[in-house]
């Protein structure tokens, strides 16, 4: 069975090869030809450059044989093609000109159009090519998490500003993240018309609400988001800190739940409502030793039999540092010892 219906078959709950492996921000991240290839440029700059894009996304599948590719790109570039003024400043992340805090910032919002983005549905078509049989996973920030970075102006700790707002004026933040939730949308729209064969949405903040509060002023909106994707496609959803969101996030309608590494996945299993999960080894556990860091990863293998599929990946994002020789070494152990 070709990698395609590996990662394929697992993420629609079928019996795969293999159990397949993917990482988060695997495209770029820790890898000296990622380093190369962005050199004098900003992280905006690459994002539209079709050819720099493809070149990233290929980069991780050529060295680690993984089962999928993740699309480069950033969770700020659908705000950034509608005109709102924003950077990502390395070592700090996505920085707004002007945050979001009244009525009238919400005309600073428009519906993004496939227009918007050539280079997008370019630099899609350019990785399918060469990607060959292997699927391309595309991906989105979710409402919340989008929502946070304009309110905060940038990255947070306590989401001060963006619960204040949410709790004061409930009904400007709902129109907010109607607008956020039909650009997210959009933008998982054009990857998979391009050619993507799965996506992911990404609620990096979300585990910093409670579950009625998630339920309230965050669910509505990533559900949306997704449902712009046809149910055909498989469609992952992911938060940190999400632990206590589980059940709620099965709500979203997504087919598959990304797990971070604080919760087992056959605990998370009994949680899912029969979701296929996707996880979830510590990202610290690739400096340990190989020995040890296999011993991880077979404990997450063998906890990740309690669903109904599972994909390999880590409980978070790979870090800057990571040896990719450990990333390879993480590869080949889950191929080899899952075969079936």
């Amino acid at each position: 069975m070709e990698s395609t219906a590996a990662y394929l078959a697992a993420a629609r709950g079928e019996t795969p090869s293999h159990t397949p492996v993917w990482f988060m921000r695997q495209a770029g991240r820790s890898l000296p030809e990622y380093k190369e290839a962005r050199a004098g440029t900003t992280m905006l700059e690459a994002c539209r450059n079709p050819e720099m894009t493809c070149e990233i996304t290929m980069q991780p599948v050529r060295r680690y044989d993984v089962d999928a590719a993740v699309f480069f790109s950033d969770i700020v570039v659908p705000l950034a093609a509608i005109g709102v003024g924003i950077e990502i400043k390395p070592g700090t992340g996505p920085v707004l000109d002007e945050p979001f805090r009244t009525e009238k910032d919400l005309d600073r919002l428009r519906n993004l159009d496939p227009c918007d983005v050539p280079y997008i549905t370019e630099a899609v078509g350019l990785a399918t090519a060469e990607l060959g049989p292997k699927p391309l996973i595309g991906f989105a920030g979710a409402p919340f998490t989008l929502a946070s970075y304009l309110i905060e102006g940038g990255p947070s700790r306590d989401y001060v500003n963006t619960k204040t707002l949410m709790r004061n004026d409930p009904d400007l933040w709902d129109r907010l993240l109607s607008k956020l939730a039909a650009i997210c949308g959009e933008f998982l729209r054009v990857q998979t018309e391009a050619g993507a064969s799965a996506v992911q949405l990404f609620d990096s903040w979300a585990g910093s609400l409670s579950e009625a509060d998630y339920r309230r002023y965050a669910l509505p909106y990533a559900t949306q988001a997704l449902m712009t994707v046809p149910e055909s496609t498989p469609r992952t959803y992911f938060g940190v800190g999400t632990s206590h969101l589980l059940e709620a996030m099965t709500d979203t309608g997504a087919s598959v739940i990304g797990v971070d590494w604080r919760t087992p996945l056959d605990e998370a299993a009994g949680r899912t409502k029969g979701r296929v999960l996707q996880g979830n080894l510590d990202p610290t556990a690739v400096f340990a030793e190989p020995e040890a860091m296999l011993a991880e990863a077979d404990k997450v293998l063998a906890a990740g039999r309690a669903a109904p599929g599972h994909i390999f990946n880590l409980g978070h994002g790979v870090h800057p540092t990571t040896n990719p020789d450990q990333l390879k070494r993480l590869v080949d152990h889950v191929h080899e010892t899952t075969a079936r």
